[in-house]
């Protein structure tokens, strides 16, 4: 009896043990938790991530094949009880910060982390250096836990492709089609200048494409920051040489803006003297018709006693008289 009885103490205790005092866990508070049973996630009814606004950013084509189940998430805190046939993934959600030429899944690639190459429109292999900040979705914690093996690896890939595929076909904002075909354009149209003098629309427009990410793998891209473009040794003298001239050129044509506004100005203020003197003559002249009008209605006497006043108003100031002599 009392080994039997012993034996059924341990064992209750082992279960106390196993399935009861360690059926306790918490959630901290940059953490949140997804629970399964036997294996399989507790979801919110029948509702997907299409159900959720963060769909709208995928495209027709790829919401059938991301689409994954809303899952219940457990908050932060505790302590919560679960049974031995349930099992918590616990994630972390604080933001993160990564160099964008990180490759998770090989280290030594894009020179060792530090610099990702891409091509341009003009055939120039750069270096891009820059971060991105991440952090797991709360809204879309299947993806990232059961969905996507390695999510923070699809991220970059994707990531990196968005990138290239903008800096193979990047156009500097504002140039028509007829400047583009331009001499100046040959100028102009160097695409790691306009890349460089573009940097925050190139990071708007990657944070724009990447937040389908959120939908696709449940990692939440926070905004990229894309802080160089370096370009091979070999044309950056060149590169160098083109903007001076280019700075050269751009300094004489606004000093000859400027003098051409100037002189445009200067001519407008000129036309509006002239204008202003020949209306001053102009003014005497109209008073002195409306004054002519009203003698004139008066009758030909006031007429003729007008005439012979301005005559006699001109022989005094005369200094020589001609008269005409009647034979």
């Amino acid at each position: 009896m009392d080994l039997q009885t012993g034996v059924l103490t341990g064992f209750a205790a082992w279960v106390l043990v196993r399935f009861i005092l360690t059926g306790f866990y918490t959630v901290g508070p940059n953490q949140r938790a997804v629970k399964t049973v036997f294996g399989r996630a507790q979801r919110l009814r029948d509702l997907t991530t299409l159900d959720d606004p963060i769909a709208d950013s995928l495209r027709q084509t790829e919401r059938e094949r991301y689409c994954y189940p809303q899952v219940r998430v457990i908050m932060p805190g505790g302590p919560y009880f679960k049974w031995p046939w349930e099992r918590v993934y616990k994630v972390s959600v604080a933001t993160e910060t990564a160099n964008m030429a990180w490759d998770p899944e090989s280290p030594t690639a894009n020179r060792n982390g530090t610099a990702l190459e891409a091509v341009t429109k003009d055939q120039l292999n750069t270096g891009l250096t820059g971060q991105i900040r991440y952090q797991v979705s709360e809204r879309n914690l299947y993806a990232y836990i059961f969905g996507v093996s390695k999510p923070i690896a699809h991220v970059m890939g994707y990531f990196v492709s968005v990138l290239r595929e903008r800096i193979a076909t990047f156009e500097a904002p504002g140039k028509g089609e007829a400047e583009a075909n331009s001499e100046a354009a040959l100028v102009e149209g160097i695409s790691i200048n306009d890349l460089r003098k573009n940097l925050r629309d190139l990071n708007e427009h990657m944070d724009n494409e990447c937040r389908c990410s959120q939908a696709r793998y449940g990692i939440l891209l926070d905004a990229s920051l894309i802080t160089g473009i370096d370009p091979p040794q070999e044309v950056e003298s060149a590169l160098a040489a083109i903007n001076t001239a280019h700075n050269h050129v751009s300094s004489d044509i606004s000093l000859a803006t400027a003098a051409a506004d100037q002189r445009i100005v200067e001519s407008r203020r000129a036309v509006e003297i002239e204008t202003l003197k020949a209306e001053a003559d102009v003014v005497p002249l109209q008073r002195l018709a409306e004054q002519l009008t009203v003698l004139k209605q008066n009758g030909k006497g006031a007429m003729d006693a007008y005439v012979r006043t301005v005559k006699l108003a001109l022989l005094t100031r005369a200094e020589r008289v001609i008269t005409e002599v009647k034979p």
